[in-house]
């Protein structure tokens, strides 16, 4: 395994959780373009097996976690449709490779995920907000349409009257809302609780079986897919190559041992 650049402004990997900062500090929060460029790039390398990664935690350094593309910056372009072509397709490249990973991914969602910054908390497993957090498509507002996946993954998560009623009336999604639909596995009680609590969860799940999370995530992804049937055998084939690796191994073992697994060796094998 190779020690991640230095170098990079966005990314930082910290005891296998590899944290993106995926918007700008200040300025509105906006969606940076380092950050798609520097994080397509360092998910092609976990995919590729080149970093020990057992989770990817997306955060908003700024008030909010991304309120979307930088709308000053479309304003100020001469050749408006080439520019946003050009960024919607790196961001695009960021999502691809972020679903390619495998890996597990945790988004700590404090104040407005608007727009990309929506679209991206949409590919998250695990969304973490707080009684602050809000989310809103912000695409026609600006007589636009959506990107980042939106129009795909939104139907997914909230079915489709809901996901047309919200991208088609620019709906603002509350924490409670964005709860019950399922956009948010989690409310905590406090904006202040939602960094540390997904930063938590994102090193409980480093900690893990990776080999195992990132299986269980394959079958997740493929699900939608396939028939149950197919959907059957491939989870046989699944839990079966993991009870011969180092990963199930341990786990099994460590229940009929009466003791807590410890998947260290596993995970850096």
């Amino acid at each position: 395994m190779s020690t991640l650049a230095s170098s990079y402004e966005s990314i930082d990997l910290s005891d296998g959780v590899l944290t993106v900062a995926i918007s700008a500090p200040t300025g509105g929060n906006a969606i940076t373009r380092s950050a798609l460029l520097e994080g397509a790039e360092v998910f092609a390398e976990v995919a590729a097996g080149r970093h020990a990664v057992g989770a990817i935690l997306l955060v908003g350094p700024g008030a909010n976690f991304c309120a979307g593309g930088d709308v000053r910056a479309f304003a100020s372009v001469e050749d408006r449709p080439t520019y946003i072509h050009e960024l919607a397709d790196r961001l695009h490249d960021f999502v691809l490779a972020l679903h390619a990973t495998d890996v597990p991914v945790v988004a700590a969602v404090h104040g407005w995920a608007a727009g990309a910054g929506m679209s991206v908390v949409c590919h998250a497993d695990i969304a973490i907000g707080g009684p602050g957090t809000s989310m809103r498509p912000a695409y026609s507002g600006i007589g636009l349409t959506p990107d980042g996946g939106l129009t795909w993954t939104l139907p997914r998560i909230v079915g489709t009257a809901r996901a047309r009623q919200i991208i088609l009336t620019n709906a603002i999604v509350t924490a409670g809302q964005a709860l019950e639909m399922g956009l948010l596995a989690q409310v905590v009680d406090s904006d202040d609780e939602i960094l540390p609590t997904a930063q938590t969860v994102a090193r409980t799940l480093a900690d893990g079986p990776r080999r195992s999370l990132r299986a269980a995530r394959q079958l997740l992804s493929a699900s939608p897919q396939r028939t149950l049937a197919q959907q059957l055998a491939a989870e046989a084939d699944s839990i079966a190559a993991r009870s011969g690796e180092d990963v199930g191994i341990e786990g099994i073992n460590a229940f009929i041992e009466k003791r807590r697994a410890d998947f260290t060796a596993a995970n850096d094998a």
